[in-house]
C-alpha cells in the first residue's frame, strides 16, 4: 500500500506487486523534480552564457567640428587607435552645429555601437544626448569639453583649470604691470568657464592691488578668430592702443588677437597667450609675434579615451580615475585628466619638436635660416 496526501487528504493507492510500486515511486519522483506537484511552474531553461571579453567593440564619436587644426589630430588620433585595437569606429562631426550634432549622435544609437564618445559644440544641450544614450543602457565618455550631466560615465580630457592657471601666471610674470584685454572661449562650452574662472582667480590679487586692469573681457563666439579680432581691435581703439597683454584662451582666439594687433604694429609688443599648440601659433612663437601657448599632447588624450570607452563597453575597471567638481551640474564626475605644458619661444626644441608634435622645419618656416636655432 502507498499513501501521500494531496488537498490534505490521505490517499491511498493499493499495490499488487514491487515492481507497480516501483513504477509508481518513480512516477511521483518524477512529478516532483517537474514542479507539477500542484503548482504550474516550468523548469528554468539554461543560462545564457557569458560575453565575451575578447568580441570587437564599436564606438561611436560625435564630434563637434574639425575645424581647427587640433581637432583633425583628435580625428586621426582616435581612429589611429581604434584600428590598432581592433575596435570598429564610427566618427561623426557636426560642423559646429548643435542641432546636427544631435541628429548624429541619434543616428549612432541606432547603429548598434556598445559606447558612445561626445566632444560636445553646446555643452548644455549635450546633456539630451546622454540622457538618449543612457536609456538604452549604453556608457557615455565626455571627450576633452565637459557636458553638463551627471549621467556621464567618464570625462576624458587634459588638465583644464591648470590650463586656465598656467595662462595667467606666464602673462602675470612676465607683464606684472599694465592693461589686460581678456579674450575667453565659447560661452557654450564649458571648458571656456572653467578656464576664465582659474584665470581670474589667479589676476584677481593684482587687480586688487592695481598692478594689472582688465580693460576689456569678453567670450569669443565658437572660439572664432575673427570674433577674437573685433574683440582686440575695439579694446585698442577705447584704450588708445595702452595694451600690454592679451590673455585669449585658445591659438585660434591668439590669432585673431595677433591679426588686431599687427594692424596697429603692435604685434610682438604685446604679450598674447593661447592653448593647442597648433602649427600656425607654433609658428607666431618662432617669430615672435605669439608669446606662449598650452601643449596638451593629443595621442595621449585619443589614446585614452578609446581604452577606457572599450572598458566601459567590457565592465572593466577603469584606471587613473579621479573625482572632477563640475561646477555647472554641482555634482563630481569620473574623470581622466591628462598633463600640459607651457610652450614658448625658448623650449619650442625641448618640447614640440622633441615630441615629433611638429617638425623643425614647421615650426621655423617663417624664420630666416640665419635665425633658427641649432638642431
Amino acid at each position: 500500500m502507498l499513501a501521500f496526501t494531496r488537498n490534505n487528504k490521505l490517499l491511498r493507492l493499493g499495490i499488487d506487486s514491487s515492481s507497480t510500486l516501483i513504477a509508481a515511486l518513480l512516477v511521483v519522483a518524477a512529478l516532483i523534480a517537474a514542479g507539477c506537484t500542484g503548482g504550474s511552474g516550468t523548469a528554468p531553461g539554461p543560462s545564457a552564457p557569458a560575453a565575451d571579453p575578447n568580441r570587437k567593440i564599436k564606438i561611436g564619436f560625435s564630434m563637434a567640428t574639425l575645424k581647427e587644426e587640433r581637432w583633425q589630430r583628435d580625428h586621426d588620433a582616435f581612429q589611429a587607435h581604434c584600428t590598432k585595437l581592433n575596435i570598429e569606429c564610427v566618427i561623426t562631426v557636426a560642423n559646429g552645429d548643435a542641432a546636427r550634432q544631435a541628429n548624429d549622435v541619434e543616428n549612432l544609437l541606432t547603429r548598434g555601437i556598445d559606447v558612445l564618445v561626445i566632444a560636445p559644440h553646446d555643452a548644455t544641450q549635450a546633456s539630451s544626448m546622454v540622457d538618449k544614450a543612457k536609456a538604452q543602457n549604453i556608457p557615455v565618455v565626455s571627450y576633452d569639453r565637459l557636458i553638463n550631466s551627471d549621467k556621464i560615465d567618464l570625462y576624458v580630457s587634459h588638465q583644464v583649470p591648470v590650463i586656465g592657471r598656467k595662462m595667467a601666471e606666464y602673462a602675470l610674470q612676465h607683464v606684472p604691470r599694465g592693461n589686460y584685454i581678456m579674450v575667453y572661449g565659447a560661452s557654450t562650452d564649458n571648458n571656456a568657464h572653467i578656464i576664465k574662472k582659474e584665470q581670474l582667480a589667479v589676476l584677481q590679487p593684482a587687480i586688487d592691488r592695481g598692478d594689472i586692469r582688465i580693460v576689456a573681457d569678453q567670450h569669443a563666439t565658437d572660439w572664432r578668430p575673427e570674433e577674437a579680432l573685433k574683440i582686440v581691435e575695439n579694446a585698442l581703439t577705447q584704450n588708445r592702443e595702452d595694451v600690454q597683454a592679451v590673455v585669449a584662451s585658445n591659438d585660434g582666439t591668439a590669432g585673431g588677437a595677433i591679426s588686431a594687433l599687427t594692424n596697429r604694429g603692435l604685434a610682438g609688443k604685446v604679450l598674447v597667450t593661447g592653448q593647442d599648440a597648433e602649427k600656425a601659433a607654433l609658428q607666431r612663437i618662432a617669430e615672435g609675434k605669439q608669446t606662449m601657448t598650452i601643449y596638451k599632447p593629443i595621442i595621449p588624450l585619443a589614446t585614452t579615451a578609446v581604452e577606457s570607452a572599450a572598458a566601459l563597453a567590457r565592465k572593466q575597471p577603469l584606471a587613473n580615475v579621479v573625482d572632477f567638481r563640475s561646477e555647472a551640474i554641482g555634482k563630481n564626475v569620473r574623470a581622466v585628466l591628462l598633463e600640459v605644458i607651457i610652450v614658448d619661444k625658448a623650449n619650442l626644441m625641448d618640447t614640440v619638436i622633441k615630441d615629433g608634435f611638429a617638425t623643425f622645419d614647421e615650426v621655423y618656416a617663417n624664420v630666416p635660416v640665419d635665425q633658427r636655432p641649432k638642431r
